[in-house]
Formats: structure tokens, sequence, C-alpha cells
């Protein structure tokens, strides 16, 4: 069955960021290896330990101060689609917001009272901007434009009806803190990655060991991950993903500033300020999928952002770190047809001038849209290979399934 549309417009909007979570994470295998002296002294431990150190903690309060860096080397035109601030314009929109962390620095308060409440405060300057989820209620309230997004948690079903299993979609808006970063890098892990335990070190003033992750397999866009857990409580502070060109890590998130302690109520109560512009959350939903088909429905990019949705023919090639995409758009949908289209809007145009250098081989000849992490080969004949690999990945891949 096909995704619904705002499920689509998520994916695509979360495409690049997902992949530093989710496609670099692959798998890893539980190689013994031992903390060093380079920080604090602590108790040796194995890799394994510390993971199991991780899994086993129950922490589910805490309130500090976080920064997150992202320098996933996106091409203009692509920050602000995948950012946030291309298609829907600025907004309260928790999902535009939260996108926007796929560029730039951004500093936020962060505090948690179990599942049903959580709160990020965005700090850019001297506006603010806050997402809150206090029971059946999310917020999201934007300081400069006086917006206000609202709209109601999902809910796990009751007494086995058809919501049963359902997860709060709050928690994927959440994803920007260090624990449920360094969380879903593990919950992926499995056997074409090697993890060892680094050197340890302070964060946030507090004790931690480093669980370093590194790709068994050649071809990655990634060179490691590093995730420093907390030496007492088993809590991630920080994640660091580091690509293979060296410089600065693509992502480096962590706690300046934690405390374990339970946060007043208080902090998570909310009241939309007088005058504000409260949007509930589906006609928010409404607008963004309106300006995100005008994109969509055109040859080529349709292709690119129509395979993310579920449309097409998708197959997956190779497997962990190695993982490649494989969307076959159909006939009528390649680069030709949309470099041809005189009636093709001018973000489309613009889409295919912020793409790289053309490259050919035994499947034809294409297009490669490049980033320090996620890189696409885009073909002629409509096909897309995408993946954290390099370009010379994609196109032996291209090659040997043309």
């Amino acid at each position: 069955m096909a995704a619904n549309t705002k499920t689509s417009r998520k994916v695509a909007r979360y495409a690049v960021p997902v992949a530093v979570a989710g496609v670099a994470a692959a798998t890893v295998a539980m190689v013994p290896a031992f903390a060093n002296a380079g920080g604090p002294d602590l108790p040796k431990v194995t890799a394994q330990q510390l993971i199991e150190k991780v899994a086993a903690s129950d922490v589910q309060e805490l309130s500090g101060t976080a920064k997150i860096s992202t320098d996933l080397g996106l091409p203009k035109l692509a920050t602000g689609l995948l950012g946030g601030g291309g298609l829907a314009g600025g907004s309260a929109n928790p999902e535009d917001k939260v996108a926007q962390l796929a560029s730039g620095t951004h500093t936020f308060r962060v505090a948690a009272d179990g599942p049903d409440r959580q709160k990020l405060t965005f700090l850019d300057g001297k506006d603010e901007y806050s997402l809150i989820h206090n029971g059946d209620d999310v917020w999201g309230y934007d300081s400069k434009s006086n917006e206000v997004f609202h709209e109601k948690a999902d809910q796990p079903g009751k007494d086995g009806g058809k919501d049963a299993g359902k997860e709060h979609k709050t928690g994927d808006r959440l994803a920007a803190s260090p624990q449920q970063l360094a969380e879903d890098l593990l919950k992926a892990a499995g056997p074409t990655t090697d993890v060892s335990v680094g050197d340890t070190a302070q964060v946030a003033g507090r004790d931690a060991y480093q669980l370093v992750l590194k790709p068994k397999q050649s071809g990655s866009t990634i060179s490691s991950v590093q995730i420093a857990v907390d030496a007492k409580n088993g809590v991630p502070l920080r994640v660091q993903v580091l690509s293979t060109q060296g410089g600065k890590p693509i992502l480096d998130a962590g706690f300046s500033k934690v405390d374990f302690a339970k946060p007043s109520a208080d902090t998570f109560k909310f009241t939309a300020p007088k005058g504000a512009k409260v949007t509930e959350g589906a006609a928010e939903s409404a607008r963004g999928d309106k300006e995100f088909k005008a994109l969509e429905s055109f040859p080529g990019l349709d292709g690119l952002i129509g395979g993310a949705n579920g449309k097409g023919d998708v197959k997956v090639l190779g497997e962990g770190w190695a993982t490649i995409a494989r969307i076959d758009s159909g006939p009528g949908q390649g680069l030709k047809d949309l470099e041809n289209d005189k009636n093709a809007p001018k973000q489309a145009k613009q889409f295919l001038d912020s793409l790289g250098d053309k490259v050919s081989g035994k499947f034809g000849e294409g297009r490669v849209l490049s980033t320090r992490v996620v890189n696409a080969l885009i073909t002629d004949d409509g096909k897309v290979y995408v993946g954290a690999v390099t370009k010379d990945a994609l196109v032996k891949a291209a090659d040997a399934n043309k």
C-alpha cells in the first residue's frame, strides 16, 4: 500500500539527515577492545559491555543544553529544500524546524520526563523555537513569527484497537537529541561494522567511554562514528560522524550541560501567547503537500523525490555501509526529459543546475549529486542510484545493474 502524502513528504525532506543515522550506521560486529588512558581513568570495558550498558540504561529524566553541528556538504538549493526553508517557507511546524538540522550549527535546551513529556528549545540568535510534547498535545512555537503549531500526539491504541502498536510521532521529531541519535545508530547494528572502545573523555563535565564504529567495507563516505557514553548511567552524551574526506565532523551532536534530575512539571506547560497565529496540524500538512507536489509532479524530479515516496521500482543493492538504492522511475522520467521540458518550473531547472559533474559508463550517461555523506547518480534514462557511498561506488553499481 502506498504511503500517505504527509508521510511521503516527511520521507523526502528527511532523506539526507536520516541517511546519516540509518544508512551510515549500517550493522555492527562486537570486537573486544579496551579503553585507553586518553581521558579520565575508568575501569576497562569491552565494546560488548559498553553497548549492554547503553541498552540497560533506564534514565528517562534529564535537562540540559546541547549543540548540533551538521556539515553534509549539500548544494545550496538542496539545503533549502531539505532544510525546511525552501518549499514551505518559515512556519511553526515541527517538521520544518527539525529538518533545518540538515545544515549549520544549532544550540538548544532539552528536557525530558518519561515518554509523555519532552521539550526542545532552539536558541538561534535572539529568536527561539520551542517544541513541546505534553501528554496528548504537541506544540511548536516560533517567537520570531509569533506562530503556534498544534496537533494531538499519536497515542498507542487501546484495547487492541486499530491503532494498537502505533508510536508517538513526536519521537521522530525529538530525534535531534544526542541520546536518541546514538540509540538509533546502535539499533541498526550488525556484522558489517567493527566496534571498539576508544579513549575515555569528559563530556558536559561527566566521565565517558567512547564507542568507535568503523565500516569493514570499502566505498563508504563514513570513516567512523564515535559515541561518548556516560560512564555512570550509560546515557549517550555525544555523537560524532566523521568523513573519509577528513575535515570537521559531518555530524557533531552533544551535551554541553546535563542534569539527570526530574524537570519541573511547569517546564512542559504551554499556552499560546496573545495574538499568536495558531495552526492545527491537518491544515499545515495540506499547505505543505500542495507546495511539495509542485516539484514532485515533473519528470526527472519525480524519479528522485517520488522514488523516496514509494513510487517507482526500488531495488536495494549491497548491504551495510555499502548499501545503494536503485530507483527506476520508468520511461519519460529521466534528466533528458527534464532538460527538454519547456514547461518545467523554475525550481526544477535550478535543481538540475545544482547537480554535479556528468559521468558515463556501461550504464550510459548521467549526473552525480555529491555531498559529504549521501551521493546520488541520476541517469539520463530515469534511474537513480543513491547511498552513503562514493561516486565511484555508484558508477560501479550502475554498470553492474544497468
